[in-house]
C-alpha cells in the first residue's frame, strides 16, 4: 500500500504538471513551488543557519480556510513569546499546500517563515523536516500526508491535528483501510471539532483525543472584539437596512439580483423592481476582472460602484457595492442587518461564522451538509437554507418580520459565544517545556 500512495503523489503530480498548461490556480501551484525551488537551499540559509537553535513550531494547512483555524493558535503562541511565557527563540514555520492560501497569506506577519508544501515524497519529507527541524507540528483539520507523518513518528516528533474532524464515509472506516488507519498512530494527539469524531475514532482503536471544538470560533469571536471601521461603508450604509453577501458565485449572484433588482438574466424585461429597505453589499469569492464585470452587468437595473471606486460623493447615493479586494469582508458584516454566503450551489458554504459573531442570521444554498457550524445554526434557527429563488424569497419575507429577525440575530450570536476556547483548551494540554 506504501508503494501504491507513492505512485499516487508522482502521478498527481505530473497531472496537476500537464493542468499548469492551461489552469492558472494548477500553474501557480507548479510556479510557486518552482520559484521557491522548494527551497532545500533556501530553508537550509534562512532556518538552518539563522534557527538551529530556535525551538520551531510547524503548522501546516491546505488552504486559507484551515489557516483561520491555525491563525488562533499561532498568535496565541506569538503572544506568549512577547509576554515572556515561553522563550523568546521560538519561531513559527508554516505551510501551505494550496495557492490560495500560500499566495493570500504568504507575508503573515506572525509566522516566522511561509513555505509551500514540498510534495509529499519520501525524500521531500525526509529533507524537509531534517532541514526545519520542528519541535512540535501542527496538522490543522484533515491534513494527512502519510510521508510526512511516517518521517516525524520515526524522529519521535510531537504531532497534533488540531480542529480535526471525521466523518463515517472517510476513508479511515472503510473495510479496505487498515493501511491508512494504521498511519493515524503517527499522532501524537487528536484536538478535535465534535464528539462524534471522537466516537468515531474510538471505532478503530484510537482513544488519544479531546475534545476542544473548533478554533475558528476563537478567531471571529477576536474579529469581533478588535473589529476595523470603515467610513466609506458607513456613509453608503446611512440609516438604511445592509444586505451582505459573503464569497459569492454566479449562481448565488443571480438569486440575489433576481430579488433586490428585479432583474434576472433568465426574466424578461420590465419586470417590477421589489420595493425594499435595503442595500447590498457583494464581495465576491473571486475578484477578478471578468467576474466583476459580469457582476456590474447583472445589476446595470440599479446604481453599483465598485469599492475601489468608491468615495464620499457616490457612494451615499449607490445601492449596490462591490468589494473588490481581499481582507475586508470579515469586518464589514459589522454593518449588516442580514448576511447571505456564497459556495452552496458549489462544492460548499464559505465562511458563516465571520457573520453569526456579529449576530447576522445568515443564508446559504443546499451543500452544507459537511459542516457542522451550518447544520447547528440552522436548527437554532440562525440559519437558513434554500435550494432556489423561491425559497430564498419566502426566507427574506420570514426575516422581514422583525421578531423573527432579532431572534435569528440573537441566536447567531449566542451560538458563537457560547463556542469560544479552543485555542486554550489545545494550548493549556501541551507540554511546551520538553
Amino acid at each position: 500500500m506504501q508503494i501504491i500512495y507513492n505512485l499516487s503523489i508522482y502521478l498527481y503530480l505530473l497531472v496537476i504538471r500537464i493542468a499548469s498548461l492551461f489552469n492558472s490556480k494548477a500553474k501557480l501551484w507548479v510556479s510557486g513551488r518552482k520559484n521557491q525551488e522548494l527551497s532545500f537551499d533556501k530553508l537550509r540559509m534562512t532556518i538552518g543557519s539563522n534557527d538551529s537553535k530556535s525551538k520551531i513550531i510547524w503548522f501546516h494547512c491546505a488552504s486559507l480556510g484551515e489557516f483561520e483555524q491555525a491563525r488562533p493558535l499561532i498568535e496565541s503562541l506569538k503572544f506568549k513569546v512577547q509576554s515572556s511565557k515561553l522563550p523568546a527563540d521560538l519561531k513559527i514555520v508554516l505551510t501551505f499546500f494550496s495557492p490560495s492560501g500560500y499566495e493570500i497569506r504568504k507575508n503573515y506577519q506572525y509566522a516566522d517563515y511561509i513555505f509551500y508544501l514540498p510534495i509529499d515524497t519520501p525524500s521531500n519529507a525526509r529533507k524537509f523536516i531534517e532541514t526545519i527541524n520542528p519541535t512540535l507540528v501542527f496538522f490543522v483539520k484533515y491534513e494527512f500526508w502519510f510521508n510526512y507523518l511516517q518521517e516525524l513518528k520515526r524522529k519521535n516528533i510531537p504531532t497534533y491535528l488540531v480542529s480535526g474532524i471525521f466523518r463515517e464515509n472517510h476513508y479511515f472506516f472503510k473495510a479496505y483501510s487498515n493501511w491508512f488507519r494504521r498511519q493515524l498512530k503517527c499522532f501524537t494527539h487528536f484536538f478535535l471539532q465534535d464528539e462524534k469524531s471522537m466516537e468515531l475514532l474510538k471505532t478503530i482503536g484510537y482513544t488519544n483525543t479531546t475534545f476542544a471544538g473548533d478554533t475558528r470560533f476563537d478567531r471571529v469571536a477576536d474579529i469581533a472584539a478588535n473589529v476595523k471601521s470603515f467610513p466609506l461603508i458607513e456613509q453608503f450604509k446611512q440609516d438604511k437596512n445592509v444586505f451582505i453577501c459573503g464569497s459569492t458565485w454566479a449562481e448565488d449572484e443571480k438569486i440575489i439580483c433576481h430579488y433586490f433588482s428585479g432583474r434576472h438574466p433568465e426574466l424578461v424585461e420590465g419586470q417590477q423592481q421589489k420595493e425594499n429597505n435595503y442595500k447590498l453589499i457583494i464581495a465576491p469569492h473571486e475578484i477578478d476582472e471578468n467576474h466583476i464585470k459580469s457582476i456590474l452587468e447583472l445589476f446595470k437595473s440599479v446604481t453599483i460602484v465598485r469599492y475601489s471606486q468608491a468615495n464620499e460623493a457616490n457612494v451615499k447615493t449607490t445601492d449596490v457595492l462591490i468589494i473588490d479586494n481581499i481582507g475586508m469582508l470579515s469586518s464589514l458584516y459589522q454593518y449588516g442587518t442580514i448576511a447571505y454566503i456564497g459556495g452552496g450551489f458549489g462544492k460548499g458554504i464559505h465562511n458563516i461564522l465571520e457573520a453569526a459573531t456579529f449576530g447576522l442570521p445568515t443564508i446559504f444554498g443546499p451543500n452544507y451538509l459537511k459542516f457542522n457550524e451550518a447544520k447547528e445554526l440552522i436548527n437554532a434557527g440562525g440559519s437558513f437554507s434554500i435550494a432556489n429563488y423561491a425559497e430564498f424569497e419566502k426566507t427574506m419575507q420570514l426575516l422581514n418580520d422583525k421578531s423573527v429577525l432579532k431572534t435569528a440575530s440573537n441566536q447567531s450570536k449566542q451560538y458563537v459565544q457560547s463556542r469560544v476556547g479552543a485555542t486554550s483548551k489545545i494550548l493549556n494540554s501541551i507540554d511546551w517545556k520538553s
